[in-house]
Parts: C-alpha cells; sequence; structure tokens
C-alpha cells in the first residue's frame, strides 16, 4: 500500500510540504509563482483552479493562502489592498469530501476550533534566540492535542515582528533577503543562514523563508492526521 496523497496548495518553497513528507505523505505541491525549490512535485498553476480539478484525487489538502490581508501590516500606512483568499479557498475545500488543514497568521478569520503552533513547542531558536512564528491551523475532520508554548526570554526572539521603531526589545525578524546580520528600524536581522538554522530549513533563500512556516508545524500536525487516515 503505497503512502497516502497530500495536496500542498500555495505551497511557496515546501516549508509545510516537506513537514508532510516527514511524516510519511507522498506531497504534491501548487502555487502559482514557479518554485524551483520546492523539493517534491511542483505544479505552477492556479491553486483554485487545480484544487477544483483534482482535489479528489488526494486523501487530504493543506492550503496557506496569502497572508497579507490579515497581518498586521496591512495597517501601514503605505499598506496595499490584498485579496482574502482565504474565505473562497474554504469555501471550496468543503465541497470535496477530504479532510483539511488552513494554515494562516495570527489575526486570521478560522472558523471553528483551530490550533496555534509556535516554534518553542519543538525548541526551535538559534543560539540564545527563540523562534516564535506563531500560526493558525484549521482542521477539519480530525483534531491535535497541543503543547503549550514555552517562551522563555523577551529579549532575543526570532520571527516576532514588530521593530519598527515600536517595539523597544531586541527584536530578530524571519523576514527579507539580507544575507548578512544587519540592523533596520532598531530590529537586529540574524543571516540567511542563522535563519534557516532556526525554521529547521536549509533549501530556501532569505526571500522564500520570509514565506515559510517551520517544517516541523506540519509534521506534527501529518502524524495525527495519518493516525485518522489509517483508523
Amino acid at each position: 500500500m503505497g503512502k497516502p496523497r497530500l495536496l500542498d496548495l500555495f505551497a511557496g518553497a515546501g516549508g509545510a510540504g516537506m513537514g508532510y513528507h516527514r511524516a510519511g505523505f507522498e506531497v504534491v505541491g501548487v502555487d502559482h509563482v514557479p518554485q524551483p525549490r520546492y523539493p517534491f512535485e511542483f505544479h505552477c498553476a492556479d491553486a483554485l483552479e487545480f484544487l477544483q480539478e483534482y482535489g479528489q484525487e488526494f486523501d487530504a489538502i493543506h492550503a496557506s493562502p496569502p497572508c497579507q490581508a490579515f497581518t498586521d501590516l496591512k495597517s501601514m500606512p503605505n499598506a496595499k489592498c490584498h485579496e482574502d483568499l482565504l474565505t473562497p479557498t474554504r469555501d471550496l475545500l468543503k465541497t470535496i469530501d477530504r479532510p483539511f488543514i488552513i494554515e494562516n497568521v495570527e489575526g486570521a478569520p478560522m472558523v471553528g476550533a483551530y490550533i496555534v503552533l509556535c516554534g518553542t513547542m519543538f525548541g526551535l531558536g538559534v543560539a540564545d534566540a527563540e523562534l516564535w512564528r506563531h500560526r493558525r491551523f484549521e482542521l477539519s475532520r480530525f483534531d491535535v492535542l497541543v503543547p503549550p508554548c514555552a517562551h522563555r526570554t523577551r529579549d532575543r526572539v526570532v520571527g516576532v515582528y514588530g521593530g519598527h521603531g515600536r517595539d523597544p526589545r531586541r527584536v530578530i525578524g524571519v523576514y527579507g533577503s539580507s544575507g548578512g546580520r544587519s540592523n533596520r528600524d532598531g530590529t537586529q536581522q540574524f543571516t540567511v543562514q542563522e535563519r534557516r538554522t532556526a525554521m529547521g530549513i536549509d533549501w530556501m533563500t532569505g526571500r522564500e523563508l520570509s514565506q515559510a512556516i517551520p517544517p516541523v508545524y506540519c509534521e506534527f500536525i501529518g502524524r495525527r492526521l495519518l493516525e485518522v487516515l489509517h483508523a
């Protein structure tokens, strides 16, 4: 019997996909932007069109619709208007008889019970800095017991957004494409290699890291999902 197949929508460079792969799934990614470093089978296509045509061929579906409509940055004076793709993604997923996961940022309008994962639950970080990077996961047709966050410090944190002159803490963000250490608006950034270490990702560029989630998040969810599918 082959591995269960999982469709990874809005796949980016494969942070979520790698997690499901490590959990034991055969992963197929879809994104409308070419992703030359995506580590599994990949289709450059519209995610919702692909889902509508091929969704029934998979055992489970993960979707990470663009988050810009829900992040704190949406209130910045120069913020652009971004389309809500989360709602139509959920609506279409509900028409397909498969377990699904929707991932997005804090502030995203999740429906029903959802979980929040944080890097400290899995010991992620680099040197003396923790990875927080909270993400919401809306789960359909299965549930997951979540460990508590284990924040130890508020001095050196990877993946907290809020420098920009408003946050006096020494915050290190997983964003941008800087190759070396830098300071911007009072916020120190790690190098790309340090951010890769913190995220548990070794194949992405700095810009790709800024859009990714740590693979361990979806490995954690995927292992529980496999139990449900096998049951």
